[in-house]
């Protein structure tokens, strides 16, 4: 009988149990001090797989607080005593008052199947507090930033992505914030994702209307709790301007798991590994070489520590020079970044270029990904033999592109007319060169008789009045007026065709030609001329502009991507100077 009674006591008590829903409010402390933080923490916990939460946390009046931070997350376990599901909700809320004295907090309301929940009210005490001015000018129209991580446990180099929001009682407040300065701290990397603003949202916490300012990523470099510092920004109105700072937040960062190869530095990703020779030249003893190891993928690709080309005694290297091209993605920063290398063969023959072994840790499947070694096999020859190597069509066809080359105008592009190397002999090609070099020599004479005929006729013309002195020096700059199309269509042929020493010697021939027009013999004079003539900032742009040329100029390797960027500067820059 005594046993009977304690199986029922015991069911009673699992059905008690059973479908149990507690929720709960607190603060840290009952005390504060003038410059404390109040932390509020609410837990609700559902005790049972049948009960539903059905409307969020429904806060008190906060009014006498100022919310500076929020966060909530979920947790999920499974009772051993009873094998009951119990989920747990718990919300923080960081809150700065307003003033001193002893401060009620009400009721937190929830409704779970159909009932509705809620907390004991309790009260605060708080001391003294200093008076603060509002960062708007007006106490009930403050602003305040919120830096939000919903992912805060990572491994180390794996990205998090925060959110930055502001929050004001009126609305018109929120368009004066500015100049977004995201936090910096050695031991995280932070890149922006965005700083388009969102729609307002008319009902944040304390009724007070919030957006969306930025996203960014942020890349812990180690293990350990790392505190992600505030995001600063300034609010400004008419008569002053204001800084205001978010909250910090705390990660929680793994460390790498054991297993790493020796070689592995910190790689975090998905990434893959590539070598080539972006030289277009047959490989050379003694002449450099444009040898590429591009690192292609997502995670941390802008921090991480690249391959290099291990050393050799058969090839001498240089430092890299490296280029980016990374934008956000899903799981870290996706894109490919490439070193361009400036390798010099010392010696003829087979040479294989090796990279440095190469490992990345996945964070999606929790294992290291060993990529091992890159190798780029070259077959290095001598003068002789690249000499040797040339056909005699390929002699024949470099001979009569330097002499469409020759033509000393930058209006005829004759270098669209130039023989691609072939494999064969091709009549066709020669004849056609042939017959554009007759062509040629056919518009000389017609030209050279019309200007016969022109200058009989101008003699028999009798003079025109001189005009005013400002006219005539009108018509002379007209007359001696470069056409900076026909330059440009040219150095864009030469840059295609990947004649990098013709262009610069066509360039220089451009600037000597704009400086003609002004009568300016040396840059020198030109740049302060400009200063003058169109401002301090073309000036300037002009004198950087003849620094990058000299860098591109002189250069052991010319690129396609520099010399582009270069012309590029160089239409925008001299389309202002001919306006």
């Amino acid at each position: 009988m005594k046993n009977k009674l304690i199986y029922i006591l015991l069911t009673l008590a699992s059905v008690i149990a059973y479908g149990q829903v507690n929720l709960s409010m607190e603060a840290d402390k009952n005390e504060y001090g003038g410059k404390d933080i109040v932390n509020l923490t609410i837990v609700l916990e559902l005790n049972g797989t049948d009960l539903e939460q059905q409307t969020k946390f429904q806060l008190p009046d906060l009014s006498k607080f100022n919310i500076i931070g929020s966060g909530s997350f979920t947790n999920t376990f499974i009772d051993p005593a009873t094998n009951t599901q119990i989920i747990q909700k718990i919300s923080r809320i960081a809150l700065e008052p307003k003033k001193k004295g002893k401060i009620k907090i009400g009721s937190v309301l929830v409704t779970v199947n159909n009932k509705i929940y809620k907390t004991e009210p309790f009260d605060v005490s708080i001391k003294d507090i200093a008076d603060k001015r509002s960062l708007a000018g007006n106490t009930s129209n403050e602003v305040y930033l919120n830096m939000e991580i919903e992912d805060k446990e990572v491994y180390q180099d794996q990205p998090t992505v925060a959110v930055l929001k502001v929050y004001s009682r009126s609305i018109d407040n929120l368009r004066k914030v500015k100049n977004i300065r995201l936090p910096q701290q050695d031991n995280i990397n932070v890149h922006p994702i965005n700083f388009n603003k969102s729609e307002i949202d008319p009902s944040g916490y304390g009724n007070m209307a919030s957006q969306v300012l930025a996203m960014f990523m942020v890349f812990p470099n180690e293990a350990g709790y790392v505190e992600v510092p505030s995001v600063s920004a300034s609010v400004s109105t008419y008569s002053s301007k204001n800084k205001i700072v978010s909250n910090k937040v705390k990660l929680n960062v793994k460390k790498l798991p054991e297993g790493a190869p020796d070689y592995f530095k910190n790689a975090v990703g998905n990434f893959k590994v590539n070598v080539y020779n972006a030289s277009k030249e047959k490989a050379e003893a003694k002449k450099p070489l444009n040898i590429v190891i591009k690192v292609s993928g997502e995670g941390n690709l802008p921090d991480m520590e690249l391959p290099k080309i291990e050393p050799s005694p058969d090839y001498e290297i240089f430092t890299p020079k490296i280029t980016s091209r990374v934008s956000p993605g899903t799981t870290g920063m996706k894109g490919e970044i490439l070193a361009s290398y400036v390798v010099i063969p010392k010696k003829t023959g087979t040479i294989s270029i090796r990279t440095e072994k190469f490992a990345f840790f996945d964070p999606e499947n929790k294992e290291y990904v060993d990529l091992g070694q890159k190798t780029l096999a070259l077959d290095a020859l001598s003068h002789e033999q690249v000499m040797e190597a040339r056909s005699t069509v390929e002699k024949v066809n470099e001979y009569t592109n330097n002499l469409l080359e020759t033509v000393n105008t930058p209006v005829l592009t004759t270098t669209s007319f130039k023989v691609k190397e072939k494999s064969k002999f091709h009549w066709s090609i020669l004849l056609i060169n042939i017959g554009i070099l007759l062509g040629l020599f056919a518009v000389y004479l017609l030209f050279k008789t019309w200007q016969k005929k022109r200058t009989l006729v101008r003699e028999t013309v009798s003079s025109k009045s001189l005009g005013s002195v400002a006219e005539t020096e009108k018509e002379i700059r007209e007359l001696l007026k470069t056409d900076m199309n026909d330059y440009f269509s040219y150095l864009e042929n030469l840059k295609d065709n990947g004649e990098f020493e013709k262009f610069f010697v066509t360039l220089e021939e451009l600037d000597h030609e704009i400086r003609k027009e002004y009568s300016k013999a040396t840059p020198a004079e030109f740049k302060a001329f400009l200063e003058s003539y169109k401002g301090a900032s073309v000036a300037e742009d002009y004198a950087k502009l003849q620094q990058k040329i000299q860098i591109e100029k002189y250069a052991p390797v010319k690129s396609d991507e520099g010399i582009e960027e270069l012309l590029k500067v160089i239409v925008n820059l001299y389309s202002q100077i001919s306006k």
